[in-house]
């Protein structure tokens, strides 16, 4: 009986990975059909961050899951050099695209990299980690953490970190599909990790600090920015 009980679980968790690795085709085909699927404006936490780093002394920025690059384009304006990933193939080609035609390319390097891999930069690397609403992605806890290490690896002493993500007091929570942990599909078939403040302090292991600001968005969306210093 706890062979079965183990190979059951064995299964479950294989088909929740399978489930959870469908979703980079699925932004893939977003991104591609997509203009600009959140619109060409800097979000309001990388405004917020942009000015911290600026306080701080902050200019290497690594980016998470950049998208279409709207808060990368923000960063560069502002004198910032930015180091974008994203797992999808359009959205970094259409990051550099965008980047000749405004400029910015000296500024910008877009990449492809899936951050379950190691990320391809030596020990610190960086001044700052930022993301918006990457960390909700189809990540589990486990991934999160390794993801943090790998952060705080690349970031130089004193670097910062600043994410922002749904929170479980999101309408969307506890909607839709469960997908194991706190991560549901909900409409469009994209699945969330919805964050506790537990699991915020949780991720935040081993900082110097963190802070934690609750804010909305369109929809509207329920979110928390985080700030963490190494």
């Amino acid at each position: 009986m706890n062979r079965k009980t183990a190979g059951s679980g064995k299964v479950e968790s294989e088909m929740t990975k399978e489930i959870l690795d469908k979703q980079q085709p699925h932004w893939e085909k977003v991104y591609s059909n997509t203009g600009s699927k959140f619109g060409d404006e800097p979000s309001y936490p990388a405004r917020k961050a942009a000015a911290i780093f600026e306080k701080e002394g902050k200019r290497k920025i690594l980016e998470l899951g950049a998208g279409q690059g709207r808060d990368t384009f923000y960063f560069a304006s502002k004198g910032f050099s930015v180091r974008s990933l994203d797992y999808t193939e359009s959205g970094p080609e259409r990051i550099k695209e965008k980047a000749e035609g405004m400029d910015l390319s000296a500024s910008i390097t877009a990449l492809r990299h899936d951050v379950r891999d190691p990320r391809p930069f030596e020990d610190e690397s960086f001044d700052a980690c930022y993301s918006h609403m990457f960390y909700c992605m189809a990540l589990t806890t486990g991934e999160l953490e390794s993801l943090c290490s790998e952060i705080k690896r690349v970031l130089r002493p004193g670097g910062i970190t600043i994410y922002t993500a749904k929170h479980t007091r999101d309408a969307h929570y506890r909607t839709g599909i469960h997908r194991g942990e706190d991560m549901y599909e909900i409409a469009g078939g994209f699945i969330v990790h919805f964050f506790s403040r537990e699991k915020v302090g949780r991720l935040a292991k081993g900082c110097e600090s963190f802070e934690i600001e609750e804010f909305k968005e369109e929809l509207p969306r329920k979110l928390y920015m985080v700030t963490m210093s190494k």
